[in-house]
C-alpha cells in the first residue's frame, strides 16, 4: 500500500513587507506586491502563471508499505520558481527569478514512519543593489529566499508537518496536505535578509535560519484585514519593541487592532493564552462587551500594528469575531 502526503510554501510580498526607499519601485508602479495567497491551493502551477508568488516549496513524498511496515519510500514533489511582473516604459516584462537546486535529504526511514526534509528558493530576478556584511560588502543581486520543510509520514497513515528553517524575507505561507492554508512565519526581516542572505549564508552554504511559526487565523480575520487595510480610512501604523504592552487588561479602550508583522502573547489574569502572528485582527471584545480590555496584548517580537476604531468595523462582524475568541474560555 503506497501513501502520499505533502506540505507545501508559497514565499509571497505583502505590502506592508516593504520600508524606506526600497518601497519606491513598488510605490512608482515599476514593480508590484503580491495578493495574500489563497486560503487553500488547488491549482499550484496556474498561481505560478498567474504570478501570484515569488517562490513554492513544494514537499511531497510517499511511502510503501507491506504489513504494517515500511518498505520502500521516496520524494515526488519540487520548488517551484515564480516571476516579476515589471513596468518598462508603456508596456510590461516578465522576470524570472533564480531558482536554486532543491536540497532533498534521504529519507530518515525505520519501521513504521519516514521523514523528509527539503528545501526549496532562489532569487528574485531584479536586482538589488546594496552594501552587505561579508566580503564582497557590496552586492548587487537580489538576497536569497527559501523554507526548508519537514514532512514525516507514518504507516498508519498519520501525518506530521515542520518549519525548519525560513529566510527572514518575505513572507511564506505553509499548507497541508489537503492544501489548507495551516502555518505562517510570524516575522519579517528586512535589514537581516538584504544584509546577509546570499552566498554560503543560506541552507546552499549550509546555514540555514530558524522560522518563527504561528497557527493561521480565521478566515473572518482575514476578511476583515483586508476592510481594515484597504476599505476606508488608512489605518494607523505603531510599533513595539518585543516586551511592550499594546493594552492592558481592565484598561478602557474603542481601537480595532490588525497584527501585521511580529508576535503578540495574550494574557488573561497574568497567565499567557496564546501567541498570535500576522492576520489576527484583535481588541474587538471591548467594543461588544465591557467597554474594557479583556486581556493583555505584549509583543513577543517586535511588533508592527494596524490601528483603527472600531466605528470602522461591522458591528455583526464584531460580535462573531468576538465569540470565537473566548481563548480564557479555551475558544478560538
Amino acid at each position: 500500500m503506497r501513501i502520499e502526503s505533502s506540505f507545501t510554501s508559497i514565499t509571497w510580498i505583502p505590502s506592508e513587507a516593504i520600508k524606506g526607499m526600497t518601497k519606491m519601485p513598488f510605490e512608482i508602479g515599476v514593480t508590484h506586491y503580491d495578493a495574500p495567497p489563497p486560503d487553500t491551493i488547488d491549482d499550484l502551477e496556474a498561481l505560478r502563471q498567474a504570478d501570484r508568488f515569488r517562490f513554492a516549496n513544494d514537499l511531497r513524498a510517499w511511502i510503501d508499505v507491506e504489513e504494517g511496515r515500511i518498505v520502500d519510500s521516496g520524494y515526488s514533489g519540487r520548488g517551484h520558481i515564480g516571476s516579476t511582473t515589471v513596468s518598462l516604459g508603456l508596456g510590461k516584462a516578465s522576470i524570472a527569478a533564480v531558482s536554486l537546486p532543491d536540497r532533498q535529504l534521504p529519507p530518515e526511514t525505520g519501521d513504521t514512519s519516514a521523514r523528509f526534509v527539503q528545501t526549496a528558493g532562489g532569487r528574485t530576478g531584479l536586482p538589488l543593489p546594496r552594501r552587505v556584511k561579508y566580503p564582497p560588502f557590496i552586492q548587487v543581486s537580489a538576497p536569497l529566499a527559501w523554507t526548508t520543510l519537514a514532512l514525516t509520514i507514518h504507516s498508519d497513515g498519520r501525518v506530521e508537518n515542520e518549519v525548519i528553517g525560513a529566510s527572514p524575507f518575505p513572507r511564506h505561507w505553509m499548507y497541508d496536505g489537503d492544501g489548507k492554508l495551516a502555518k505562517k512565519t510570524g516575522l519579517i526581516d528586512y535589514k537581516s535578509w538584504s544584509a546577509k542572505a546570499f552566498g554560503a549564508h543560506s541552507p546552499w552554504g549550509d546555514e540555514d535560519s530558524p522560522a518563527l511559526v504561528t497557527e493561521v487565523e480565521s478566515a473572518l480575520e482575514r476578511e476583515l484585514s483586508q476592510h481594515i487595510m484597504r476599505g476606508g480610512a488608512s489605518p494607523r501604523i505603531t510599533k513595539l519593541a518585543a516586551g511592550k504592552t499594546l493594552v492592558e487588561q481592565g484598561d478602557p479602550g474603542r481601537d480595532l487592532f490588525l497584527l501585521l508583522d511580529g508576535v503578540l502573547s495574550v494574557e488573561v489574569n497574568g497567565e499567557k493564552i496564546v501567541d498570535l502572528g500576522p492576520g489576527a485582527v484583535l481588541g474587538e471584545r471591548a467594543q461588544v462587551e465591557s467597554g474594557a480590555r479583556t486581556s493583555t496584548l505584549r509583543a513577543v517580537t517586535p511588533c508592527r500594528v494596524a490601528v483603527v476604531t472600531g466605528d470602522q468595523i461591522d458591528p455583526d462582524k464584531l460580535a462573531e469575531l468576538a465569540g470565537g475568541h473566548r481563548r480564557e474560555e479555551g475558544q478560538g
